[in-house]
């Protein structure tokens, strides 16, 4: 099966030349990130999404939902791929709270993608649920500063035991007033397979974050909304941020729907 492109450009709001060009892939990243929420309603409600592409533009397409990493990339990769870029999928420990130490499991789902003419692939990923994600993709290459307002990142080698060079996506002020890490990964290829197993892991495991609380982001052109169970954080682009507890899970709901543009069926309800 292959991509309804035209409902799915649609949904994001972009028109332009479909071609595979470092604008496009920009713009069409930045497109994702901002027009379709990530969440994980699915996992709290007692299901595991499913990551089959017609199942997915069932929901984020044409449903009025959104999703977490594995729904996110697969979407777009197969997007990316209708346009003409030639993508590699890939995986990545999330470092984002993590202590000194701790060793995560690859959870994460991102990207490269290859761009005709340049020298370098791209690290491109729109489903990471955390305010350091990238609003567009940045080159592999280890030093490099790339500054999309309101956010900088950069790609850093790390040492390690392995074959493979390990990459750290960094973000200045995400959390910290320095470069917080957000994830690390190689540049080993993984399949669509692999994700299943993972993504079952995530949505089913009792003791996995995202069965047992709701989770959602939301990027737009001047603030980042995220809401961690019932916290409401608001982040501005001047680094100001707005905090509240919402009431109970009918105020969530409401929030999810005009906060973050989430449609769920009627009679939905949350576990309080």
């Amino acid at each position: 099966m292959t991509i309804d492109l035209d409902a799915y450009l649609a949904r994001i709001g972009w028109s332009g030349e479909r071609r595979p060009s470092l604008d496009v892939l920009r713009s069409v990243h930045r497109a994702h990130l901002t027009g379709i929420p990530f969440e994980n309603l699915d996992p709290v409600l007692g299901t595991a999404p499913s990551l089959a592409l017609s199942a997915l533009e069932a929901k984020l397409v044409r449903g009025g939902r959104g999703g977490y990493c594995y729904e996110h990339n697969t979407l777009f990769a197969a997007a990316l791929t209708a346009l003409g870029f030639r993508v590699t999928l890939l995986a990545a420990r999330v470092l984002v709270g993590a202590r000194p130490g701790d060793v995560r499991p690859r959870t994460h789902m991102l990207m490269l993608a290859d761009v005709p003419g340049e020298p370098v692939p791209y690290v491109t990923d729109v489903g990471f649920g955390s305010i350091g994600c990238l609003i567009e993709p940045v080159p592999l290459t280890a030093g490099t500063e790339t500054h999309v307002a309101p956010r900088r990142h950069r790609l850093v080698q790390a040492p390690h035991d392995g074959p493979l060079t390990l990459w750290k996506l960094q973000a200045h002020g995400a959390e910290t007033d320095g470069w917080d890490d957000q994830y690390s990964f190689t540049v080993e290829p993984f399949e669509a397979p692999d994700y299943e197993v993972v993504n079952w892991h995530i949505a089913t495991n009792p003791r996995s974050p995202f069965s047992r609380g709701v989770y959602a982001q939301r990027t737009t052109d001047t603030a980042h909304r995220a809401l961690a169970g019932r916290r409401l954080t608001e982040t501005y682009a001047d680094g100001t941020r707005k905090a509240r507890e919402l009431a109970d899970p009918a105020e969530v709901l409401a929030v999810l729907r005009e906060d973050f543009g989430i449609r769920l069926p009627d009679g939905t309800v949350l576990p309080e």
